[in-house]
């Protein structure tokens, strides 16, 4: 064992003694749908200023939305229910009492220059009409005459609890000002700064929800007329960490447009029942079994090896999510469990590159299995690299601008990719490195599944197809298929879940418990099979369904009465989308954020040809997805939206597959028409498509099959995406990649732009040496 390897089996360690701990003693947060959690009923009112009306309602909901992301609840579920109900459900939430406390808060917060004191026992809480002051007690109890509000919370831009333990002042709250904010407080200081030091009027009062919480002094430092520049402050008052925490979350969520008052809260089951639950992991279990034998299979010890790793990878994924406390709901599970199918892409690449190199034999010196790994690990990381990034910076830009689930699947997304990484280039190259020094090894080298270039590479090697020949009658075929999907959505509509356009909630009591799955399982069979159920105490059922007509509400009552022996009706309410306008909104902007981003980087890394011609490969891949769901009349709810998500995912990662061994294949073979290189590498990079494409359609067949209604549409989007996704990379980015070059990229003679990898061997290529 080298020590180079040492290092990195110390290293691989670590991360999984620290992983195998923290799985081991972090309990998991589950979900609405695996363990249920606590709901909140919140009723809007009038205000002085406001009036609770639809409108004002929808406000509250998106600035409550953000309170949750803060409090750091993941995958909640907020609604609107009538015009001044909100219903808010909070998975696994230990405190309660705590949510309810933040979550009715109004939050206004102001700050106002300080007149002067009033006289004990004046009246406080009035604003007098003369001068519009208002006399509120500061957090000591003296009466202040404040001044009306020089700015208010809209003018924050960022508030964090600090500690100062230099200065005595222990915990607080940093402002950070903008625009119109740091020039009020500006003024505000620089009037106060001209006051004596002993006068009241040389502070300023920060007041929520109408009280005092900090009047601070302007220091003698600050100059009159000046005030305080630089659009920073900070609250103090005496808060402990829990208090510093809550204030900033409060006001980074910002004010409630209308108070709040909260009429009920209650404990609610899951909304799967234990029968889907079990299915859909007995389903995961046989999906991750089947890609195991087919990698094994395909590769034999080394196969077996990258199974084990992939074991590891779960492992470091899951304990990745624990630490970050991250909620696990079943669509979440299952799109972890088909990161397990997706992380063996990696280790594909690898091998597969392994293999080339150990096959080179008559164009160079032999290889050794050690050398050929060694050159299959350093060949495949650009690929490998490329891929991640572009990977990562979607999922980065996902969290910072997106909101809800969007912003979880992008946390999810990052955990993926940087596991992956580690479990491919660390786990995997140790096991495989002490695998290939063994004697036994290094005389039977078929056992490492090296030493034959495989069934695809062979037939490939013999037909050599000229894909490219016809690329536009590819791409032709791709326009045509965007036709037809377009057709579709455009003649049978989208059919958006009750996420998108809300629907019905409606609420029954029981004589007697009823299961939550077999009320979903009765109210499919009536016509219901989008209904979402769940239980409150023993014999409380609630049905979120679609909006329905007089004859299903009553088909509904009849099954539930049926079930629990007698059914009350106790509560029938409209309710607006829990995915609402704001989020969709910032979904969208985070998705056109990641798409520039990914194109920027695709056309510095590669060419801008490569780069547009990847970004258009994904357009088509959602274009057809979306398409097909229409046609077929399936919703688009957020499961859907996950597995969209997903699929973009995988159709950039394919052709950053293919343009980069393009790239590769163009700096060592100058001169070469470019159309040769791109079906050259096409043919090179297939058996890696195959292979990793096969891998996760074990998965996902076992989801569809086996997982039950909940994941069957899950199952069937990513299905269609990574089968439209393998295409798009062969037959639509690289044919339009090849128009683009011959009609306005670089002349084959200008390909000096684009360098060969280091560790190249340009002296023996040539267009069908290593397929």
């Amino acid at each position: 064992m080298t020590r180079a390897t040492r290092v990195r089996a110390l290293f691989a360690l670590a991360i999984l003694a620290l992983s195998t701990f923290l799985a081991l003693t972090q309990p998991a947060r589950l979900g609405l749908d695996l363990r249920g959690g606590t709901q909140l009923v919140l009723e809007t009112r009038d205000s002085p200023t406001a009036e609770a009306d639809r409108e004002a309602t929808d406000r509250t909901l998106e600035v409550l939305r953000r309170r949750v992301d803060a409090l750091g609840v993941s995958e909640p579920n907020l609604s609107r229910a009538g015009d001044h109900r909100i219903v808010v459900e909070l998975p696994g939430l230990d405190d309660p009492d705590e949510a309810a406390e933040v979550l009715g808060r109004t939050a206004q917060l102001t700050v106002h220059p300080v007149l002067g004191t009033a006289a004990p026992g004046t009246a406080t809480g009035r604003t007098a009409p003369a001068d519009g002051s208002t006399v509120l007690p500061d957090d000591a109890g003296t009466p202040l005459r404040l001044g009306p509000a020089a700015l208010t919370g809209a003018e924050v831009r960022r508030a964090a609890a600090e500690f100062d333990g230099q200065d005595g002042s222990g915990w607080s709250v940093g402002l950070t000002l903008h625009g119109a904010g740091e020039r009020a407080w500006a003024r505000l200081t620089g009037k106060a700064a001209c006051a004596a030091p002993d006068d009241p009027a040389r502070r300023a009062a920060i007041v929520l929800d109408r009280k005092v919480i900090s009047s601070p002094r302007v220091e003698t430092s600050v100059a009159c007329g000046v005030g305080i520049t630089g659009g920073t402050t900070r609250i103090t008052g005496g808060f402990d960490q829990h208090a510093a925490q809550e204030l900033a979350l409060l006001i980074n969520g910002g004010a409630l447009p209308v108070p709040v008052d909260i009429v009920e809260q209650r404990a609610v089951g899951p909304t799967l029942g234990a029968l889907a639950i079990t299915s859909s992991a007995q389903a995961a279990v046989i999906g991750v079994a089947l890609t195991a034998v087919f990698i094994t299979v395909v590769y034999r010890l080394l196969g077996a090896l990258a199974t084990l790793a992939l074991a590891c990878y779960a492992l470091i994924s899951y304990a990745a999510l624990l630490a970050l406390g991250a909620t696990l709901t079943l669509p979440g599970l299952a799109g972890f469990v088909l990161a397990i199918g997706m992380a063996v892409d990696a280790n594909v690449l690898v091998f597969e590159r392994a293999r080339e190199e150990y096959a080179a034999g008559p164009h160079a010196r032999p290889r050794t299995l050690r050398s050929a790994l060694a050159a299959g690990f350093r060949n495949a990381f650009s690929a490998i690299a490329d891929s991640n990034v572009t990977t990562l910076l979607a999922a980065v830009l996902l969290f910072f601008f997106a909101s809800g689930p969007v912003r979880g699947f992008g946390v999810t997304l990052c955990i993926g990719v940087a596991a992956s990484m580690v479990s491919a280039l660390l786990v995997t190259r140790v096991l495989a490195e002490c695998a290939v020094a063994l004697r036994p090894v290094r005389r039977r080298p078929r056992l490492t599944g090296l030493a034959d270039l495989g069934r695809v590479r062979s037939w490939l090697s013999r037909r050599r197809p000229d894909l490219m020949r016809h690329r536009r009658r590819w791409l032709a075929l791709s326009g045509a298929a965007l036709l037809l999907a377009g057709s579709g959505i455009a003649v049978r509509g989208l059919d958006y879940g009750v996420e998108f356009t809300g629907g019905r909630m409606v609420e029954y009591t029981t004589t007697r418990p009823v299961d939550a799955e077999r009320a979903r399982a009765a109210l499919g069979t009536a016509g219901l099979d989008r209904a979402q159920v769940s239980t409150s105490g023993d014999r409380t059922l609630t049905v979120r369904t679609e909006r329905l007509s007089a004859a299903q509400l009553t088909a509904a009552g009849r099954v539930v009465d049926e079930l629990g022996g007698g059914a009350q009706k106790v509560r029938d309410e409209l309710i607006g989308p829990s995915l609402g306008e704001e989020l969709r909104r910032g979904a969208l902007v985070a998705l056109g954020l990641a798409l520039l981003a990914q194109l920027g980087y695709l056309a510095v890394r590669f060419r801008w040809t490569f780069a547009l011609s990847a970004v258009v490969a994904m357009a088509h891949d959602v274009v057809v997805l979306v398409g097909v769901f229409a046609w077929l009349g399936k919703p688009l709810d957020g499961v859907f939206l996950a597995a969209l998500l997903t699929v973009i995912g995988y159709s950039v990662n394919d052709s950053v597959v293919v343009f980069d061994r393009v790239r590769e294949l163009r700096g060592a073979g100058r001169g070469t028409p470019f159309p040769d290189l791109a079906n050259t590498a096409v043919l090179q990079t297939v058996p890696r498509t195959v292979n990793t494409g096969m891998g996760a359609v074990f998965i996902l067949a076992a989801l569809a099959a086996l997982g039950g209604d909940t994941l069957t549409d899950f199952a069937l989007a990513l299905l269609i995406g990574i089968v439209v996704g393998t295409y798009s990379s062969v037959f639509t980015a690289t044919p339009l990649a090849v128009v683009l070059e011959r009609n306005g990229g670089a002349s084959p003679r200008r390909s000096g732009r684009l360098p060969a990898r280091r560790g190249g061997r340009p002296d023996r290529w040539d267009t069908g040496a290593r397929v």
